[in-house]
C-alpha cells in the first residue's frame, strides 16, 4: 500500500472522523443512561431501539471509512514523534478501528441470542434479521451473557481509548505544537481536498 505523503487529510476523511466521534461519543452516554433505567421504564425499549440503529449507522460507516482508507491513506506521522509516540499511535488508531467493529457486532449478537427475542427495526424503517449463533455457546440465554460482557468491556475500553485520543491530540496541539490536530480540523494542509 503506498504511503500518502501529504501532511494533512481530505474532507472525506475529516467527515467520516467528526461524524463517527460525535456518534460513538453519543452511543457511550446513552449506553451508559440506558444500564440505569429500569427493563419496565417505558423509555427503555424506545432507547434500546434508537441505541441499536445508531450502532448500524456507525457499522456501515466502519465499513466505508476503511474502504476509503485503503484507497487514500492516512498521511504520514510528524517526523518529531518518537518511535514509541509512532507505536502508540498506531496501536491507539488499531484499537479505535477494531471497536468500531466490534462494538456494534457483539451488539447485534447480544440482540439475536436475547431470548426476549425483540426485533431491531432501524429508525423504525429496516428491519435487521438476528444472527445465527454458533452452538458452541450454549443456549441464548448464555450466549447473550457472553456477548454482553464483551459489548460492556468493549464500550469501557472505547472510552480509556477515546480519553487517550483525545489527549494525545491536545498533547500535539499545546504541547508539541504540531500540526496533528490542525490537520484534522482543515484540508488547508493537504495537498488532495477530496
Amino acid at each position: 500500500m503506498l504511503r500518502n505523503t501529504s501532511s494533512g487529510y481530505g474532507r472525506v476523511a475529516i467527515f467520516f472522523h467528526w461524524t463517527m466521534a460525535l456518534l460513538i461519543v453519543g452511543m457511550l452516554a446513552l449506553g451508559l443512561y440506558m444500564q440505569s433505567l429500569p427493563q419496565t421504564d417505558p423509555a427503555t425499549f424506545q432507547l434500546y431501539q434508537l441505541h441499536k440503529s445508531i450502532g448500524f449507522v456507525v457499522l456501515a460507516l466502519a465499513v466505508l471509512r476503511l474502504v476509503w482508507r485503503a484507497v487514500n491513506p492516512s498521511p504520514r506521522l510528524p517526523e518529531s514523534m518518537t518511535p514509541l509516540e509512532r507505536t502508540a499511535a498506531h496501536l491507539g488508531h488499531a484499537g479505535l478501528y477494531g471497536l468500531l467493529f466490534l462494538l456494534p457486532l457483539t451488539g447485534w449478537f447480544m440482540v439475536s441470542a436475547s431470548p426476549w427475542g425483540i426485533p431491531t427495526i432501524v429508525f423504525n424503517v429496516l428491519h435487521v434479521p438476528h444472527l445465527p449463533l454458533p452452538e458452541i455457546l450454549g443456549d441464548k440465554a448464555q450466549a447473550e451473557s457472553l456477548f454482553k460482557m464483551l459489548h460492556a468491556y468493549g464500550a469501557y475500553l472505547m472510552i480509556a481509548l477515546t480519553v487517550a485520543h483525545i489527549a494525545a491530540a491536545l498533547k500535539h496541539h499545546y504541547i508539541a505544537r504540531d500540526n496533528t490536530l490542525k490537520r484534522m480540523l482543515s484540508t488547508s494542509s493537504a495537498r488532495a481536498s477530496i
